[in-house]
């Protein structure tokens, strides 16, 4: 199956992707190496804000960090040329904007990391940081960060 065929089974349709909102790239590649800036939690109302432990829940924030991954999915296709380009998710750093002491912010994360496994397959599988901060960008609820390996032989094709 495809990866827009999993898109699409999954139920997904990717957001536009973001600008940067300063003096950086959205995304830098070297090599076959795609390296993506931070993108905070946001769906069709703007940003998703909060913080767990207080007016959100680990739920909330798990629908958040699933937002995020969809956001960066659209970065990596509009850099790619296709997700079809994707080799593998190497790696994502979460921020989780929640109490002091809040221990469950992997449960967060997991948004982000179960959705690249459902559309990737083993390919999705990836390392990870998940943190607990007490503040984003935005007074968003998530912020997330990937690097991402592109297949060799789509390297020529993308300008």
């Amino acid at each position: 199956m495809s990866i827009a065929e999993r898109l699409t089974a999954a139920g997904v349709i990717l957001p536009p992707p973001p600008t940067a909102g300063g003096n950086y790239l959205s995304a830098k590649r070297i090599g076959s190496m795609l390296y993506l800036s931070g993108v905070v939690s946001t769906n069709t109302d703007g940003v998703i804000t909060g913080t767990v432990g207080i007016d959100q829940t680990i739920e909330e924030g798990y629908t958040a960090a699933r937002a995020c991954a969809l956001t960066q999915l659209a970065v990596i296709q509009r850099e790619a040329g296709t997700l079809e380009n994707v080799d593998s998710i190497l790696s994502v750093n979460g921020y989780v904007n929640c109490i002091a002491g809040f221990p469950d912010s992997p449960k967060v994360i997991n948004g982000a990391s179960d959705l690249l496994v459902e559309i990737f397959g083993d390919a999705g599988r990836h390392v990870r940081a998940a943190v607990g901060v007490n503040a984003l960008p935005r007074n968003a609820l998530v912020e997330l960060q990937m690097t991402v390996l592109l297949k060799n032989e789509a390297i020529q094709d993308i300008k």
